[in-house]
């Protein structure tokens, strides 16, 4: 036992919520992940915790659930608790533990929350006044208590007294001290009245509430009970301007400003954020609440700043929810901006959305054109307020450059949804020419290709078929013996001979027997290249379209019209820039093509050709091994070594064939690789979607469908489970990148993945 090591997953900043069964949830909050055993003392968990969090170890409560009890909270205040919470874990690798600062304010976050008899936490609920938010609504005289009610449900955040405030945050302040001058001073709207009185609070530290709020004027008075201070304001007569007619500015409320605090909205802080927001999309919440706590003195955990974030983004970019309802409006668009464009979409019974796919003409006629007969399949999660999957068909152009023939965002990777993909897909890029696809076989993904296209290639992506293999193998076999049977694999993989092939796996039989079974019954025909029968132009793997994905990790936080637009913008831009460099090009091969062809041919000067029959020629010559033979039939365009048909560049034994007979070897490069094709692939524009977010009223465009977001969102540990399979697909993502705390419990999943695969037995580093 005293070897056993489990990860406890420490959590704090967020807040505890009861739910109808009286079990407790935790939400918000920052996470990290930290190392434990039996033998790991108190004091010395506590220091790595307050490390990791930066705050002092003095004051904090350590928390756990019991194994299958979520309603009763178990105190660790010394040694032997903590001791015992390993021993609780059973077989589990992981634990999750909450830390409470035991102050009044972060008794507030966990007000309510049960705990065991051994807890010395103390619960308190300060009562702070309510400041109306900036765009209030507006209501009758008798509707202030409502808005009361509406900022204490949770939709205000809690914020420092003002005397707590230092130079700065009173410098910070300042700039709105003069918000409200007076009498006669006149706005634009009332919510720009509004938002100037809310400033204006915080600045002078007092709290107030609104006595009369109706369309045409608005009564405000201090919160303090029998303070004068007031504030009068209505339309100016003939205009739509708002003007202060009466102001009493004096406070008699002794103390209350420093006494009382103040709060202030989620939508406050958004608006306060939003163009810093706008300079920085990856503006981190950790960063947000760290700003405003040192600009304005107002704290706020993990949660809040997320949420406020949330606020000042839809603020920026538009509602995630309207941009669902726009899909048809925007799938018209893009048929009528580009057409033979393909744009369609599918809601569930409910109206919600199911699933999007999108191939713009341009992509479609560059691929017919001048791809080659190669689709690479792959998917991605998206890591956006509704998630989902993308699911993306990437050629390959002359120059080896991702050419992104469709795509679609679909709420999950499954084999319908697959199988509608390539439904569409089929029908955008319909060619008598046999197709071949490297993708992954599972996730429904193998039957739905037999399915669709009936006569196609499928090469099983070799990554997602080493990475099975591995898996198959973990924990019978030492890191050493995995690594040298994945080398190889990959050896048998790429050898274009039988005997190649043969060789390798021999290799793998002789560390074991049942990783040879395993080998010999994943379809070598699917993935060797002795025996595939497709043109994979030597790409074996699925991600070739990396670059791609990494545009959608850029735009998969914007509303799904704006991502869609954004990943469009990047296609349009690639196409214009490689048509550009194209027309500078002099050679018939592409740039990489021409070097690997003059490589190939300075290699053939030494070689001997013999004629044998006709159109068969043999060549001879010289290696480390001795004296080699090759056969060259020049009809069939074929050579024995094999690396004429896997790349469709002339090997350097039939080029030396064609130097003894006098052709040029150019006549026997595949046209998918001259600057021809490439130039054909981006001889087609894709067009700007204007008003993708502003619809115009058109009664030609039928778009009375309505769709909503997706009904539901997936379960915390699917998030989780999602991230993790993007870090798999990625492993070098920006963890800095992942701001939920699903996010970061996948992280310290994939880091316990990677453990659990490798031998680690000597120090290694995790850069973050």
């Amino acid at each position: 036992m005293a070897g056993k090591k489990i990860i406890a997953i420490c959590q704090s900043g967020g807040d505890f919520v009861t739910n109808k069964d009286g079990s407790l949830s935790y939400n918000g909050g920052e996470a990290y992940a930290i190392d434990i055993n039996e033998q790991t003392k108190l004091s010395d968990f506590k220091s790595e915790i307050a490390e990791m969090f930066n705050f002092s170890s003095n004051n904090m409560s350590i928390k756990y659930f019991l194994p299958g009890n979520k309603k009763t909270l178990i105190t660790i205040s010394k040694d032997k608790d903590l001791q015992r919470m390993v021993n609780f874990i059973d077989d589990t690798s992981t634990v999750d533990v909450f830390v409470v600062l035991e102050d009044a304010a972060a008794a507030r976050n966990v007000s309510n929350m049960p705990a065991s008899r051994s807890s010395r936490t103390t619960i308190s609920e300060a009562v702070v006044p309510i400041v109306a938010p900036a765009n209030a609504a507006v209501g009758m005289n008798d509707g202030i208590d409502q808005l009361d009610m509406d900022m204490a449900d949770g939709t205000s955040l809690d914020c420092m007294p003002i005397n707590t405030i230092d130079g700065k945050h009173h410098k910070a302040a300042q700039n709105w001290e003069n918000m409200i001058t007076g009498v006669d001073q006149r706005f634009n709207s009332f919510n720009e009245f509004r938002e100037a009185l809310h400033k204006y609070s915080i600045a002078h530290g007092f709290a107030y509430r609104y006595k009369q709020n109706v369309s045409h004027r608005v009564t405000v008075k201090c919160k303090a009970q029998g303070c004068p201070w007031r504030i009068y304001a209505s339309r100016l007569s003939t205009t739509q301007l708002i003007c202060i007619k009466k102001m009493n500015p004096t406070h008699t409320c002794e103390g209350a400003s420093v006494k009382a605090g103040y709060r202030a909205t989620r939508g406050w802080v958004g608006s306060i954020i939003k163009e810093k927001l706008k300079a920085s999309p990856n503006y981190k919440p950790k960063d947000i609440a760290n700003d405003i706590k040192r600009e304005y003195g107002i704290q706020l955990n993990y949660s809040q700043a997320w949420r406020a974030k949330e606020i000042a983004r839809e603020q920026l970019q538009g509602s995630f929810k309207e941009a669902y309802n726009l899909l048809p409006y925007f799938c018209e668009k893009i048929k009528e901006t580009n057409p033979g464009s393909i744009a369609t979409f599918n809601t569930k019974d409910d109206s919600s959305f199911h699933r999007l796919f999108v191939s713009f003409h341009a992509s479609i006629s560059g691929f017919l054109q001048g791809c080659r007969p190669l689709i690479f399949l792959d998917s991605t999660t998206m890591n956006s307020k509704y998630q989902g999957m993308l699911l993306a068909a990437i050629a390959a152009d002359a120059e080896d450059g991702i050419f992104p023939v469709a795509f679609a965002v679909v709420d999950d990777e499954t084999e319908d949804n697959w199988t509608w993909f390539l439904r569409e897909l089929k029908s955008a890029v319909s060619t008598s020419t046999q197709l071949t696809f490297v993708a992954d076989f599972q996730n429904g993904l193998k039957r739905a290709l037999a399915d669709v296209f009936v006569k196609c290639y499928h090469s099983y992506c070799l990554r997602h078929l080493a990475d099975k293999l591995n898996r198959d193998l973990k924990g019978q076999f030492s890191h050493d013996a995995r690594r040298f049977m994945i080398n190889d694999f990959y050896t048998a993989a790429r050898a274009p001979r039988l005997e190649g092939f043969q060789r390798a796996t021999e290799s793998i039989k002789c560390i074991s027997p049942e990783a040879y079974d395993w080998v010999i019954q994943s379809e070598p025909e699917h993935w060797a290249n002795a025996f595939f029968g497709g043109a994979r132009y030597n790409h074996m793997i699925s991600s070739f379209g990396q670059e791609f994905y990494s545009w959608v990790s850029e735009a998969h936080e914007y509303p799904i019209t704006h991502m869609i637009d954004l990943l469009r913008g990047k296609m349009m831009e690639t196409i214009y820039k490689r048509r550009v460099d194209s027309s500078q090009w002099m050679t018939k091969l592409t740039p990489s093509n021409e070097e690997k062809l003059q490589k190939e041919t300075a290699m053939a000067r030494s070689l001997q050709v013999l004629l044998t029959q006709g159109s068969v020629f043999e060549v001879r010559g010289e290696c480390v091994e001795g004296t080699f033979v090759e056969v060259v039939n020049i009809d069939h365009w074929d050579c024995s070594c094999k690396g004429w048909q896997l790349t469709g560049l002339p090997c350097c034994h039939a080029i030396a064939v064609f130097e003894c007979i006098g052709r040029s070897s150019y006549d026997y490069c595949s046209r998918y690789l001259t600057t021809e094709s490439f130039r054909l692939t981006y001889a087609e524009s894709i067009h700007p979607v204007p008003n993708i977010d502003r619809p115009i009223e058109d009664e030609s465009l039928d778009v009375a469908v309505t769709v909503t977001p997706p009904t539901k969102r997936p379960p915390a540990n699917a998030r989780a489970l999602a991230t993790t399979r993007r870090l798999a697909k990625n492993p070098s993502v920006d963890v800095g990148h992942l701001e939920c705390l699903d996010d970061l419990l996948a992280v310290a999943c994939f880091l316990s993945l990677l453990v659990s695969c490798f031998d680690l037995s000597s120090p290694f580093r995790v850069l973050t």
